[in-house]
């Protein structure tokens, strides 16, 4: 049962989530032969502000 996380800064739309959600699981079920109805997406809309990759704040811009 393949679970896939996604952390993007937020700002995307519904749709573009749903879309992402949809083409992560067709690509994870040709290559890893799972069925898509074992597939998980998860997808975590990060604040900005709050991500410190090498102890310094990240933003988008």
């Amino acid at each position: 049962m393949p679970f896939v996380k996604i952390d993007l800064f937020e700002g995307r739309s519904d749709a573009q989530k749903e879309e992402l959600a949809r083409e992560v699981t067709e690509v994870v079920s040709r290559i890893a032969k799972a069925p898509k109805e074992a597939i998980h997406v998860f997808i975590n809309d990060m604040p900005e502000g709050t991500y410190f990759p090498h102890g310094e704040k990240k933003t988008k811009a």
